[in-house]
C-alpha cells in the first residue's frame, strides 16, 4: 500500500490540503531548511517504512542514519545499539520515546536505559523525529548520543489483514484497522509472532502485541488515549566461543548452555492531547502508566565462577512507572519565540534482583532490591529569527533525581541519594541560498546511572568495600554541519565531537558499579536522499567517529565502539511491482582498550519485492541475499567450558542469521 500525504505533512511541504490524496510522502523527502536546528536532526516516515525489510523490530532504529541494532541473545530480548562511536548496549546514551512515552528503563535488572521496542507494531508507525547529541533541553536523560520520538497513525486510510510465512519456523500475523467510535477514530492493530530461528536449540520465540489508539480532533486541538500490550517468551542461543566452533565441538548455529532465555510484558495506557490558544499558542499535556515484568536467564562464562553447577544468573525487574510532562509554545512575534515544558517521572520498581542459578533454578542471591526512583525537569528554549537569514535557538535544562534503595539481601547498600544537574544548549543556523543552511550547534545533556551505585558501599560478590557514583553524569557535545536541498536531492553533512565526564555503569551482570573514565568522540557523518526519476528513489549514509578514553598512556580504545557504519538503499515502482534492496554495513571495533584485538566488519544485504493484485498485496523478501557468515557482534572476554581445566581468553560472537526467505500476502479492506 502506497501511504498517501496526511494533511500535517501537507501543512509541513506547503501543499495544499485537496492535493494530499495524490502524493506520495518520504520523510526522509520532506523540506526542512528553516525548521531543524542541527544538520543532524531529521524525519523519518510515510512510505519510508513501507520500503524498508525488516528481520526484527529493533531494526526500527535503523532508519535513522548511523545507527546499528544488532542482537547476541534471543529475539525477546532488547537488541544491542551502536550510535556516533557509542557501545549503547541497551540503550544507555540514545533515548525513545513512543507516542510521548519513555521507553528507556533506568534502574534497570539487566542494562542501564534498557530500550525494548518489541512492544511496537512497525506497521502502526507513521513517523519518526530524530535528533543527535544534546543540543536540545527537551531531550533529557539517555540522549547524550541521540535521541528518537515514534509517532503512530492517528487513523489508517485502508484496514488490512497480513500473514508472513519464512524459513526456520517463522510465522507472524498482523491486523489493523480504524473506525469511528464516540465522535473520534478508533485504531487498532493486533500482532502474533513465533520464531525458532537457524538455531541448534530452537529459540522458541512466542509473541502477542495488542495497540488501541483513540483519536478526537476539534478546531482548537486534539485528543489521544493510547494503549499497549505485550507479551514474549523465547529460549536464547548467546554469544559462543570461536575455540568451541574451531574444534568442531559445537556448530556455528550451537549452544554451549541450554537453559537460556527469558519472559517479559509490558503494559501501558497514555493520554496527551494539544490545545491551541486564541494569541497562537500551543499547550500539549501527556501523561503515562506503565506496568512491566522481566525475567532473563544467561551465562557468559560457563564454569569459570563455579566450576560445578556453572555460571548461570538469572536478573529480575518488575515495576510500575507513571510519568507526564506539559510543554508549551508562545509565539512573541513571528520572529521570537517561546518553548517551555516540565517533567515527570516515578518508578516504583518493587523486584529487581540477580540471582545465581542452575537449570533456571535459585541457587543463592547476588542482590535483591526494592528501588524508588523519581525525577523532575523543567526546560526552556527560546528561538529568535535574528535576520531573515540567521536564526537563533538556546535553551536550558533544570534536572532533579532522588532514590530510595532497600537493599534486601545485604541493608548495608540500602539509603536515599539524589542529584541535580544544569544543562544550556544552543544553536545557530544560517541560510546562505535557498537550498543550503549552515548550522553550529552546542549543548550538554546526561544520562543517569543506576541508583544503586549511588547508596552501595560494600560489593556483593567478593564483600570489599566500594566507591559510590554520582546518579547523573554530564556530556557535552558540539557540532558543525550542513544542509543541501535541491529539486529531488536532499542531503547532510555533519562534523561533531563528544565529551561524557564518566561512562560509569552499573554492571547488573555482576551486581557492582563499574567506574570508567571519561571519553572524547569526535566523527563525521554524511547523507543522502535522492529521487532522480518518478519512480526510483536512491538514499545512502555514512558515519565515522574516533572513540577515546581520555587517559594517558596506549590504552585509550573503548571496547565496542563501532568506527564506520554505512547503509544505503534502493526502491523502484512499477506499478504493480515494487523492488526494493537495503544494504547495512558496520565496520571494526576494538575489543580491548589497547586495540590489538578487534572485531571483523559485517555486511548485510535484503532485497524486497511487493506485487499489488487489486485488494491484495504479495511480498516476497529475502534476508541476508549473501549468506554472509560475519558476526552481528562481537566480544573479548574469559570463560571456560566444560571439560576445560582453567579459563580462556577468547572471541565470543553471535553470528548473523543465514539466508532466508519470507512471504507476506496483505488483503486491504
Amino acid at each position: 500500500m502506497i501511504l498517501t500525504l496526511l494533511l500535517s505533512s501537507a501543512a509541513a511541504t506547503g501543499v495544499a490540503a485537496d492535493e494530499a490524496d495524490t502524493i506520495v510522502v518520504y520523510g526522509r523527502g520532506l523540506s526542512l531548511i528553516g525548521e531543524v536546528e542541527a544538520a543532524s536532526e531529521g524525519v523519518v516516515g510515510y512510505a519510508d517504512f513501507e520500503d524498508r525489510t525488516l528481520s526484527r523490530v529493533g531494526e526500527l532504529v535503523e532508519v535513522i542514519p548511523g545507527v546499528v541494532a544488532t542482537q547476541h541473545s534471543g529475539e525477546g530480548k532488547a537488541n544491542q545499539y551502536f550510535l556516533r562511536g557509542f557501545n549503547l548496549d541497551h540503550g544507555t546514551d540514545f533515548s525513545v520515546h513512543v507516542d510521548g512515552v519513555p521507553v528507556n528503563l533506568r534502574t534497570h535488572g539487566h542494562g542501564q536505559g534498557y530500550l525494548d521496542l518489541n512492544f511496537v507494531i512497525p506497521e502502526v508507525v507513521e513517523r519518526v523525529d530524530f535528533r543527535k547529541g544534546p543540543y536540545r533541553p527537551d531531550n533529557g536523560d539517555f540522549s547524550a548520543a541521540g535521541a528518537a520520538r515514534y509517532r503512530t497513525y492517528d487513523q489508517l486510510d485502508e484496514g488490512f489483514v497480513e500473514l508472513t510465512a519464512g524459513e526456520f519456523g517463522f510465522l507472524r500475523a498482523v491486523s489493523a484497522a480504524s473506525s469511528e467510535v464516540a465522535g473520534g477514530h478508533l485504531l487498532l492493530a493486533l500482532e502474533g509472532q513465533v520464531y525458532d530461528g537457524p538455531w541448534q536449540l530452537e529459540q522458541d520465540l512466542q509473541k502477542l502485541n495488542g495497540f488501541a489508539k483513540w483519536t478526537r480532533d476539534s478546531d482548537r486541538g486534539h485528543f489521544h488515549v493510547i494503549a499497549n500490550a505485550y507479551n514474549s517468551e523465547w529460549t536464547s542461543t548467546d554469544q559462543v566461543p570461536e575455540r568451541a566452533i574451531d574444534s568442531g565441538r559445537i556448530g556455528r548455529f550451537g549452544f554451549i548452555d541450554d537453559d537460556l532465555g527469558g519472559e517479559t510484558s509490558r503494559y501501558s495506557l497514555a493520554v496527551n492531547g494539544a490545545y491551541d490558544h486564541a494569541d497562537g499558542s500551543i499547550t500539549s499535556v501527556s501523561g503515562y502508566a506503565v506496568s512491566y515484568d522481566f525475567r532473563l536467564f544467561s551465562n557468559f562464562t560457563y564454569f569459570l565462577e563455579d566450576p560445578v553447577n556453572g555460571d548461570e544468573f538469572e536478573q529480575r525487574d518488575r515495576r510500575r512507572i507513571l510519568g507526564g510532562d506539559v510543554t508549551h509554545i508562545r509565539p512573541f512575534t513571528d520572529r521570537l519565540s517561546l518553548r517551555a515544558g516540565a517533567e515527570l517521572r516515578y518508578d516504583d520498581i518493587t523486584d529487581l534482583g540477580l540471582f545465581r542459578t542452575a537449570a533456571r533454578q535459585r541457587l543463592s542471591t547476588v542482590r535483591s532490591d526494592e528501588v524508588q526512583e523519581f525525577s523532575f525537569a523543567g526546560w526552556a528554549e527560546l528561538q529568535a529569527e535574528l535576520t531573515p537569514r540567521l536564526r537563533a535557538n538556546v535553551g536550558l535544562r533544570s534536572s532533579y533525581y532522588t532514590a530510595d534503595v532497600n537493599a534486601l539481601s545485604l541493608q548495608e547498600n540500602s539509603g536515599e541519594a539524589d542529584d541535580q544537574l544544569l544543562t544550556p544548549t544552543g544553536s545557530l543556523a544560517f541560510r546562505a541560498s535557498d537550498s543550503l543552511e549552515v548550522y553550529a550547534s552546542y549543548g550538554q545533556g546526561f544520562h543517569s546511572n543506576d541508583v544503586r551505585g549511588a547508596t552501595i558501599s560494600i560489593d556483593p560478590v567478593s564483600g570489599d568495600a566500594v566507591d559510590q557514583v554520582p546518579i547523573l553524569v554530564k556530556a557535552e557535545g558540539g557540532e558543525i554541519g550542513l544542509r543541501f536541498e535541491q529539486g529531488a536531492v536532499k542531503a547532510t553533512l555533519a562534523l561533531f565531537t563528544l565529551n561524557l565526564d564518566s561512562e560509569l555503569v552499573f554492571v547488573g551482570d555482576a551486581g557492582a558499579t563499574e567506574p570508567n573514565d571519561g571519553t572524547t568522540r569526535q566523527g563525521v557523518e554524511a547523507t543522502m536522499f535522492w529521487t532522480p526519476l518518478d519512480w526510483l528513489v536512491l538514499d545512502a549514509s555514512a558515519a565515522y567517529t574516533d572513540a577515546e578514553f581520555d587517559v594517558p598512556g596506549d590504552e585509550v580504545r573503548i571496547p565496542g565502539a563501532v568506527e564506520t557504519v554505512l547503509s544505503a538503499g534502493a526502491v523502484a515502482r512499477f506499478d504493480p511491482l515494487t523492488l526494493s534492496a537495503r544494504l547495512r554495513h558496520f565496520g571494526e571495533a576494538p575489543l580491548i582498550e589497547d586495540g590489538s584485538v578487534t572485531s571483523d566488519p559485517t555486511t548485510i544485504v535484503n532485497l524486497g519485492a511487493e506485487y499489488e493484485l487489486g485488494p491484495m498485496t504479495l511480498g516476497v523478501d529475502v534476508l541476508n541475499l549473501f549468506d554472509s557468515q560475519d558476526a552481528d557482534i562481537t566480544y573479548l572476554f574469559e570463560s571456560q567450558l566444560p571439560g576445560e581445566v582453567s579459563a580462556r581468553e577468547d572471541i565470543h560472537f553471535h553470528p548473523v542469521e543465514p539466508r532466508q526467505l519470507r512471504i507476506n500476502l496483505r488483503r486491504r479492506f
